[in-house]
């Protein structure tokens, strides 16, 4: 049997020094994670992270830019995720308002308030990848190439 990562998709979106952010049931109880979730199969990293994006927090995502890739492993549950995160726009108008299962609300976080909440993020990938985006860190889009059809 071959090990084989999850490949999961985040966004970071920033407005007015807020970032969206989602709240969301986990096993060990609430969480704060960004909008993110995992690649479906026959689907670019860049529909994902826009499907996942409207499904999570309910606003219509555009990536501009990707800000990193994290290879991260959960000691909790034992699985290993390959993330890659998005920077970009939403339209602040709601377009969805039935979110994921799961979700319990999509909020908007200062860093402060984000990093006040450490304990409560769903992994240390989150803080990593907004300070890489504070930091100025971002690829093109055409970093990633899809040949799917």
């Amino acid at each position: 049997m071959i090990w084989k990562p999850n490949v999961t998709v985040a966004s970071i979106i920033e407005i007015d020094g807020k970032f969206l952010m989602v709240e969301e049931e986990s096993a060990a109880g609430p969480v704060l994670n960004q909008p993110a979730g995992h690649l479906e199969p026959n689907e670019s990293m860049q529909q994902a992270v826009i499907r996942e994006t409207l499904e999570e927090t309910g606003h219509s995502f555009t990536p501009t830019s990707i800000v990193g890739s994290y290879l991260w492993h959960n000691p909790d549950n034992e699985t290993t995720y390959f993330r890659t995160t998005y920077q970009g726009e939403v339209c602040l108008e709601t377009v969805n308002d039935a979110l994921d299962d799961g979700i319990i609300q999509a909020l908007w976080m200062s860093l402060d308030e984000i990093k006040n909440n450490q304990q409560r993020l769903r992994s240390p990938v989150i803080l990593e990848s907004i300070n890489d985006y504070l930091n100025g860190q971002t690829y093109p889009l055409r970093l990633i190439k899809s040949l799917l059809k």
